[in-house]
């Protein structure tokens, strides 16, 4: 695999995993599955930096766009091209990062959910972590399943942006490549650059995606 299909499978690898971040962000404005929450302003504060919307969506589409074009038979297709794709998967790592952060904030802070009578977020700044103690779960009454339902989707949001944080990582070695070498999309040479790496991120990608989805599913 040369650099310009290298190109091509990390712009089509790149798109669903952007597509995931923006629906697990937009999915998170809305715990319990009720749009009532989101009215009233009862929303976890990492959800608002829409870290998944913005970070791992669009920061990610658009160079995943550009970067797919690079591997196609075109104007792209140069070393021009791929010196400018390393610029947009720059752009794309400082969005994956972004998402990373968030998410990670979000799974330690907790969900803001209702405690007895009152509207806070009863996890944060506490010595002990409430991911490993469900029995804590329980403080929070409102919205329903709110603690499961922030856990599956914020983690489904950091292994996605660690998936983006590697392929766009790997573009920028890629572009650089390709900047030096050429893309060789109309030339059978440098044949076999990069491809264990590109297998094994699409392949990782798969399995981690499908184990994430299948165990937020049974959580909920």
């Amino acid at each position: 695999m040369c650099t310009g299909k290298c190109s091509r499978c990390i712009g089509v690898t790149l798109y669903p995993l952007a597509v995931i971040s923006i629906l697990c962000n937009i999915i998170l404005f809305f715990p319990g599955w009720e749009t009532s929450y989101a009215k009233d302003g009862y929303i976890t504060e990492e959800v608002k930096y829409m870290g998944g919307l913005v970070g791992g969506g669009l920061m990610v589409l658009v160079p995943a766009l550009y970067i797919h074009v690079t591997g196609q038979q075109g104007c792209c297709a140069n070393r021009c091209g791929m010196f400018l794709s390393i610029a947009f998967a720059a752009v794309g790592v400082a969005g994956a990062l972004y998402s990373f952060i968030v998410a990670m904030l979000g799974l330690i802070n907790g969900p803001y959910c209702r405690v007895l009578l009152l509207w806070m977020t009863p996890f944060k700044d506490r010595e002990d972590s409430y991911l490993n103690n469900r029995n804590l779960w329980s403080l929070c009454t409102e919205p329903k399943n709110v603690v499961e339902f922030n856990i599956g989707l914020f983690a489904i949001l950091l292994v996605t942006s660690s998936l983006q944080l590697v392929l766009c990582c790997t573009q920028m070695i890629n572009g650089l490549f390709g900047c030096l070498c050429g893309t060789c999309t109309n030339k059978g040479v440098w044949k076999g650059a990069l491809t264990p790496v590109c297998e094994t991120v699409v392949i990782g990608f798969n399995i981690n995606i499908f184990f994430q989805l299948s165990t937020f599913l049974n959580v909920m």
